[in-house]
């Protein structure tokens, strides 16, 4: 799966593994309005292990944006407040860099491949968030790694601005032989 992913994306780290209780809790975060869990993930997604940053490095907190018919119908981006919680632990900044520029089919029941082409230039980077981006270490925030197919779309957008580098970060990953454990 990661030979998939594209050079953007340099690498993917996650708290941990889609099972229970991780599931229960991405699950509660995300379809059950549990908005009050991202605190707590979020502090567990910033004790993971990450890059070390060069000296004069700035390290910049991305979430992925959801479309605006998810976003509405839960009433927060569950990917915005792990991340606002990322950054507060971490003491770095978030930047809502990311628009949603096309919403595409919910990615549940895809294919690795439908996924990708369901996300493929889905993601640009806002108006005006070029220049502070560039160069940068980027921690883009999900809830979920699947496949990896919307954060390689999300990191060749933030890629195509000049940021120097992506890592993915996220509260849990799937992984498929566990997926029948379920």
């Amino acid at each position: 799966m990661c030979s998939d992913w594209p050079a953007a994306l340099a690498r993917a780290r996650h708290a941990f593994l889609l099972e229970r209780p991780a599931d229960t809790l991405v699950h509660a975060l995300k379809y059950e309005g549990w908005s009050e869990l991202a605190p707590f993930m979020g502090r567990a997604m910033a004790a993971v292990t990450l890059p070390p940053l060069a000296p004069g490095t700035r390290r910049a907190v991305v979430p992925v944006p959801t479309t605006a018919r998810r976003e509405r119908r839960r009433g927060y981006n569950q990917a915005l407040l792990l991340a606002r919680a990322v950054a507060a632990t971490l003491g770095a900044e978030v930047v809502e860099a990311l628009a949603r520029v096309r919403e595409g089919a919910t990615q549940v029941s895809l294919h690795p491949s439908q996924r990708r082409a369901n996300v493929r230039s889905a993601f640009a980077v806002r108006d005006g968030m070029v220049s502070g981006l560039r160069g940068a270490h980027v921690l883009l925030v999900d809830d979920v790694l699947t496949t990896g197919a919307t954060a390689g779309a999300a990191a060749v957008a933030l890629a195509e601005a000049g940021v120097g580098e992506v890592t993915l970060l996220t509260y849990a990953r799937a992984v498929p032989f566990l997926r029948g454990r379920l």
